[in-house]
């Protein structure tokens, strides 16, 4: 970890008050990503990811609040005036949703939604924001950009929107690139492409990256330390490859065990995690993986939610861990056939 993290998540709440009572989407949670780090967010729906992630952004939907810190180059983004939000989103920190055919202006062509940034922010004008904007789209892979720029985004596929939406969040050359589920309702080639898109300009521009997903295999080769979220919390942290290889946390244990691997054998049913998210408006006292954890014992009922050092940078929030394996004995990278990813054991 950096000594000066780019993105410092402290002690974070978020609320949200609904119809049926107020749900605590994100509760004490802390998080760090350090310099040109690619960092993965998993957990399963309903987990608090997204909502974390638009914390950060100051997106929070209305009649929600949130109270910690998130500092960015040691400023507080909570307290920040919406002006001065203005002034970090795009610029700084950019973000790249989960749908872009709803995040693109349907009325609006391209080149006007790829250039409007950088004409704000950067005070290009209309030719040299232009140029920039056929560089942007050949560097993320859009064919015959000339031509995509005169283009509506309904005459695109759902893979070029994406790399449409990529497009526009490093325009401004952010420091801090959120990518939230950035390869929803693709299919699996295609899915594979933006994800490697993403590592790779994140690598070529020396960016930070959050990569947030519901699915392991998609973080697996692609970041360089993983947080696994449950129920609003943080259930394990560490470096991607000692989380896959030796999992401490039950819920990453039962997550992994639930993703098919390359040895799985044929006609054998996937293994499920019993059980469902607890209500988000009456969470348990405790650990809130307990009513579907079979280690489960008493001392969970009392758990603290924030993760317990488990090694130099390995913490996890559980009353009964599972074992570290063997010093003598390292443990087998898993091969996870991971949605266009290049697997722990590449």
């Amino acid at each position: 970890m950096s000594a000066h993290p780019v993105l410092q998540v402290r002690d974070l709440r978020v609320h949200i008050r609904t119809p049926r009572g107020v749900v605590r989407a994100v509760d004490d949670v802390s998080l760090d990503v350090g310099h040109a780090q690619a960092v993965g967010v998993v957990g399963e729906s309903g987990s608090g990811k997204s909502v974390m992630a638009r914390a950060v952004m100051g997106l929070l939907p209305p009649r929600s609040g949130s109270s910690g810190q998130v500092l960015f180059r040691g400023r507080d983004l909570l307290s920040l005036s919406r002006k001065e939000k203005t002034e970090v989103w795009g610029k700084r920190i950019a973000m790249v949703f989960q749908d872009p055919g709803r995040s693109l202006n349907p009325v609006v062509r391209i080149e006007r939604q790829v250039t409007e940034g950088m004409r704000r922010l950067l005070g290009l004008n209309r030719a040299e924001a232009r140029d920039r904007a056929l560089r942007l789209l050949r560097e993320v892979g859009v064919p015959d950009p000339e031509r995509r720029l005169r283009s509506y985004p309904h005459e695109l596929s759902g893979g070029m929107r994406q790399r449409v939406m990529i497009a526009i969040a490093l325009a401004c050359e952010p420091e801090l690139l959120i990518a939230d589920e950035p390869t929803t309702a693709l299919d699996v080639t295609v899915q594979r492409q933006i994800l490697d898109l993403l590592r790779r300009v994140q690598r070529e521009r020396g960016m930070s990256l959050i990569l947030i997903s519901h699915d392991l295999a998609v973080v697996a080769g692609r970041t360089d330390r993983v947080a696994v979220m449950y129920a609003g919390r943080l259930a394990e942290s560490g470096s991607t490859r000692e989380v896959f290889d030796a999992p401490r946390h039950r819920y990453t244990q039962a997550l992994l065990e639930t993703t098919p691997t390359l040895d799985h054998e044929r006609h054998t049913p996937l293994r499920l995690i019993p059980g469902s998210l607890p209500d988000p408006t009456s969470p348990p006292r405790g650990c809130r993986f307990a009513a579907r954890c079979a280690y489960a014992e008493a001392a969970c009922d009392d758990l603290g939610p924030r993760p317990a050092a488990v090694g130099p940078d390995h913490h996890v929030a559980c009353a009964n861990p599972a074992h570290a394996p063997a010093a003598a004995e390292p443990p087998t990278p898993r091969t996870t056939r991971a949605v266009g990813g290049d697997s722990l054991g590449g």
